[in-house]
């Protein structure tokens, strides 16, 4: 929880240095909140074990930023934060999820309407105070308005990437009480849906008191709504509750389908219960007064005549029919996934090498790893153009011969993210694109076109032999932003036609495809590729946001390019 909260507070050190234009440092400070999210190691317990000079150790951390991790842990807070605070006393973190507001806007509001807050900025654009300011203008003031309204419809709710380690960090926690004999999360964090509202741990225990009395007691706890015997509810300081209920074991494995969810799933259970004369509940699976299975979720599900159902796909989308039938699919499994390929590396503005990143993808036993760095379009990613392309191949190149020379059969390849432009055709030249092992395509710019117009526009892109991939298809930003609008059946039915593949973008923002257009897609037949989109070595971890994603819309690996070897994979693209 500490890496979380640091990471948050070295964010929004970043959106101020840029709120006052201060070059280079904001990027250093976001390397370091993108690192420490995705850190496995308590902060906090790097420093105890090896002081200060283990922070420095930590990629993308320098001798400034771990100076104020160690105050941060000594103290509580960051004096070189605070004193941003109390300068622009703006709620910045809320501020720039508005999409079209970044930090240096929000300082133009600050300074001009005194804006500090959701509402207040709210209060300016209805009252049309925005549009007259050097920057906006009419339509700015309209997509301040619309991206406040998206912004209220999905409140209370937190992003799986920022809402799982958190949870993770309880859940270990929790293990290593020995008075927990068995422990489990339950509800939408098991079925790993995009968001999450908040967290519920299922316990097995014998001496449930001293669990609860250390459940309320955990570090970052803020509130504690109610402590009991069997069940305890807390608030973390992150804004999210968390609830803990002791189980007996006999109803464990009833209580944990039953926490897991989801609520149409269980509805359905129900019926299928009653139809069969028996009563469905969180103590377990009666016939009358007698339990017939209730210990373990496999038996709970076997006695309604059906196979167990991975909770990912517990969604009310034909799961149970098939589960019935004995017909669920063999859906991908967490270390299915052979290699990356939306990966971008220093060329580009991404913080590491291609050597860096090729070394970390062997540690996670990946075959391979596509870097896709963007295209010159994209200024503002350092997008490369054409002489610059086949430079970064040539050092991919000599990669790979080095590879070769050591005997480790693992390989890089050459991919680019080429920009789609507002008709559809692609940002750098097809003879510098023929030279690629594979070519991803997206939309990065001019989000707000037509239906009509947009969809056209993909399917342009489609039709491009040399564009294998698009990605993030939808261009959602979640929490931030809606998809655009688009005909998704067309795009689909053109992805088909071309034999093209259609991205899961595994970044827990973007998390786009989501699961229902995973299953549209894979009922059509179109493949699919599972990408991090990593800009920073600690991104490739990502891989398994993009993996609940694909779980949850039925994939299996022969829908999923990326399972398979390297040599079947170029044959695709090929």
């Amino acid at each position: 929880m500490r890496n979380q909260e640091l990471s948050k507070i070295f964010n929004e050190i970043a959106e101020y240095l840029e709120m006052e234009g201060v070059p280079f440092k904001p990027y250093a400070y976001q390397k370091a909140a993108i690192t420490l999210a995705a850190l496995k190691d308590d902060v906090g317990e790097v420093y105890e074990k090896r002081g200060i000079k283990g922070l420095k150790e930590i990629p993308g951390v320098g001798a400034s930023i771990s100076q104020k991790i160690e105050e941060f842990l000594r103290t509580g807070k960051i004096e070189y934060y605070e004193e941003f605070k109390r300068k622009m006393p703006v709620e910045l973190d809320e501020i720039v999820k508005v999409e079209g507001v970044g930090p240096r806007k929000a300082k133009v509001l600050f300074e001009n309407l005194g804006v500090r807050n959701l509402q207040e900025l709210e209060d300016a654009a209805k009252a049309h105070k925005i549009a007259p300011l050097f920057g906006f203008g009419d339509k700015s003031e309209q997509n301040i308005l619309e991206a406040l309204e998206f912004l209220k419809r999905s409140h209370g709710r937190f992003l799986l990437g920022e809402i799982l380690p958190a949870a993770q960090a309880v859940l270990e926690r929790l293990k290593q009480l020995k008075e927990v004999e068995a422990i489990d999360t339950a509800g939408s964090l098991r079925r790993m849906k995009e968001t999450i509202g908040d967290v519920d741990f299922l316990v097995i225990s014998r001496d449930p008191q001293k669990v609860m009395d250390f459940f309320v007691s955990l570090p970052g706890v803020v509130k504690v709504w109610g402590k009991g015997s069997t069940k305890s509810s807390v608030r973390l300081k992150e804004g999210f509750d968390m609830d803990l209920r002791v189980i007996p074991p006999e109803s464990y494995g009833a209580a944990l389908q039953y926490f897991t969810g989801s609520k149409d799933h269980n509805i359905e259970l129900r019926k299928i219960a009653i139809d069969r004369g028996l009563k469905l509940s969180e103590y377990g699976l009666f016939q009358g007064p007698r339990m017939v299975a209730g210990k373990t979720e496999e038996e709970v599900y076997r006695a309604l005549g059906m196979e167990w159902i991975p909770p990912e796909m517990r969604e009310n989308m034909g799961e149970i029919d098939a589960a019935l039938a004995g017909e669920l699919p063999r859906i991908i499994d967490y270390g299915d996934v052979k290699g990356d390929l939306h990966v971008h590396c220093n060329w580009n503005g991404g913080a590491n090498s291609i050597e860096e990143l090729a070394a970390a993808a062997m540690a996670l036993g990946y075959e391979y790893i596509g870097i896709s760095d963007h295209t010159k379009f994209l200024r503002i990613e350092r997008g490369l153009d054409e002489e610059t392309l086949k430079k970064r191949n040539k050092e991919i190149e000599g990669i790979n011969e080095r590879l070769r020379q050591e005997g480790k059969v693992f390989r890089v390849l050459k991919g680019c993210e080429a920009n789609i432009m507002s008709d559809g055709s692609i940002d750098i030249d097809d003879e510098a694109l023929a030279e690629l092992d594979y070519v991803i395509a997206g939309v990065h710019s001019q989000f707000k076109m037509s239906r009509e117009v947009m969809t056209e526009r993909l399917i342009t892109a489609l039709k491009n032999p040399h564009v294998d991939i698009i990605s993030h298809p939808t261009g959602r930003i979640l929490k931030r932003r809606d998809e655009y609008e688009v005909d998704l059946g067309r795009v689909l039915e053109a992805a088909k036609d071309y034999r093209k593949v259609l991205e899961i973008n595994a970044y827990p923002e973007r998390l786009d495809l989501n699961d229902v257009n995973i299953l549209r897609a894979k009922k059509l037949g179109v493949r699919m590729v599972i990408n991090t989109d990593t800009h920073q070595v600690s991104q490739l971890h990502l891989m398994k946001f993009g993996v609940a994603q694909a779980r949850r819309g039925w994939a299996e690996r022969a829908d999923i390019i990326n399972t398979w070897p390297v040599e079947e994979l170029l044959r695709v693209f090929q």
